[in-house]
């Protein structure tokens, strides 16, 4: 019997998300959440427990759940980590990185090659699950990254390795990475030439390597569901690599009938982090103006760590207000964030609670945009007057969508107070933030159903990102 809905399941770090999605319509039938369920090192607790409650809550909401196909995302037990090991942390290393994130891994370490070698150290006690080995540029030096190859075999590691280099050292790095048994995938050069950063090829290596190596060694799950299928079956990607395919496809549609929504940015607030996923079209123009020893590419996720709302709070408020925000709402947010950090499970009890989460998402979204789109300024150069630009120009952005529990929780006040002081067309410093976006919430948590849904069953997908322009099912 063919399928008519589809489960999607985002096994999440804090809560595991659940939504059934009609293939025909793309409208969303049923949501539901429950707190994920980690085994507890004793043989208690299976990642599954958590799932099988969202399928009876879906259930109760529409018997179809029961029956429906399932397709999820993990970033459950820390979801994929990654060090980036280049030739030197300027270019190939910085390239690596950016690569990773764009992949849905969260970044542990960058470690470039120096006259001392690889610091073995600082690998293992990064505690990765796949080494990234860029270095070199395509008819380039091969010396140094097969040095680090040899160093990754004189440290034992063994685990994955995904191999974006030179490609004229590529074979010789398969050579010593198959010596050790390391499993590995080899994937086009990150930066083929200088200027140029090509990520998609290593993108679906890293994908490839988390659903065959990663996800069943995290050790999540040692059973199935009332339909047998195991949690390793259900999982197709780390969810912000599949958060970031619905970004995609909500930006730039499948076909001139089935359109998108133009340039798109995603900010995500969450406890520990502050992700940001942009999708714009880039002015060719625009690239001898920006001086990056790595391009900027029109698909780009940033994530930082020392923003969120409650293990990053106090972080959160020291890059805003500075180490002593001893005056004024600082001081009221600083204590506010104190009682956060302390207490992660903190939930707003009043009215002046509520305020503080909502005035700490506001500087986590500004700096964190910020930190994303970087800065133009005029400068005078031989040639005359000259706008130079580092990072990603958000200001002709189309579409801002806020996601994270602050936001779908806050209501219109979230958006007024959280999302749209991150607009408009004054910045001080020359800031690229998005001028006159239209601004919304993903309050449904579409955005990864729809990544989910993207290979298998597009016009579905694309009919529910469309939810968030208005133009979809309400």
């Amino acid at each position: 019997m063919t399928a008519t809905s589809v489960v999607c399941v985002d096994f999440g770090s804090t809560f595991t998300k659940a939504a059934l999605v009609d293939l025909a319509t793309g409208e969303l039938l049923a949501t539901a959440s429950h707190p994920t369920t980690l085994p507890d090192g004793r043989g208690h607790g299976d990642v599954l427990d958590g799932y099988d409650a969202c399928v009876t809550a879906l259930a109760e909401q529409d018997p179809r759940a029961l029956d429906a196909e399932v397709l999820a995302c993990s970033s459950a037990g820390g979801g994929l980590r990654v060090a980036v090991v280049g030739n030197e942390e300027l270019v190939t290393a910085e390239a690596g990185r950016r690569v990773a994130l764009s992949s849905g891994g969260k970044v542990v370490a960058v470690l470039p090659m120096s006259d001392g070698g690889l610091d073995g150290e600082a690998l293992h006690a990064a505690d990765a699950d796949i080494v990234l080995l860029t270095g070199g540029t395509d008819g380039g030096n091969e010396e140094a990254v097969t040095r680090a190859a040899e160093a990754l075999e004189a440290l034992a590691w063994d685990r994955p390795v995904v191999v974006a280099c030179n490609r004229d050292a590529q074979l010789e790095v398969e050579e010593i990475l198959r010596r050790v048994d390391v499993p590995h995938v080899v994937a086009d050069n990150v930066v083929p030439k200088i200027g140029v950063l090509a990520p998609d090829s290593a993108r679906r290596a890293i994908r490839e390597i988390f659903l065959t190596h990663v996800i069943g060694g995290k050790h999540l799950s040692s059973r199935t569901d009332a339909r047998g299928r195991s949690f390793t079956d259900m999982v197709r990607g780390a969810t912000p690599d599949v958060v970031l395919t619905g970004v995609e496809l909500l930006a730039r549609g499948l076909d001139e009938e089935h359109r998108g929504a133009g340039d798109v940015v995603v900010v995500d607030v969450g406890g520990a982090t502050t992700d940001v996923h942009s999708v714009v079209e880039l002015d060719p123009e625009d690239s001898g103006l920006a001086r990056e020893v790595v391009a900027t590419t029109p698909v780009t996720r940033t994530v930082e760590g020392d923003l969120g709302m409650r293990w990053s709070a106090l972080s959160t408020i020291e890059a805003a207000w500075g180490s002593d925000p001893s005056t004024g709402s600082g001081r009221r947010l600083h204590e506010a964030a104190v009682r956060r950090h302390a207490h992660p499970d903190f939930l707003p009890d009043s009215d002046a609670e509520q305020d503080a989460d909502l005035d700490i998402a506001a500087a986590a979204v500004r700096i964190a945009l910020e930190r994303h789109a970087g800065r133009s300024k005029v400068i005078v150069s031989p040639e005359g007057r000259v706008v130079e630009r580092s990072g990603k120009d958000l200001r002709e952005v189309d579409l801002l969508v806020g996601s994270g529990g602050v936001l779908r929780h806050g209501g219109p006040d979230a958006v007024r107070r959280v999302l749209t002081p991150a607009t408009g067309d004054a910045f001080e410093g020359g800031w690229q933030l998005p001028r006159d976006p239209q601004v919304v919430v993903d309050h449904d948590y579409v955005l990864a159903a729809a990544g989910l849904l993207a290979e298998t069953h597009p016009l579905a997908a694309h009919r529910l990102v469309r939810r968030l322009t208005g133009a979809g099912t309400r």
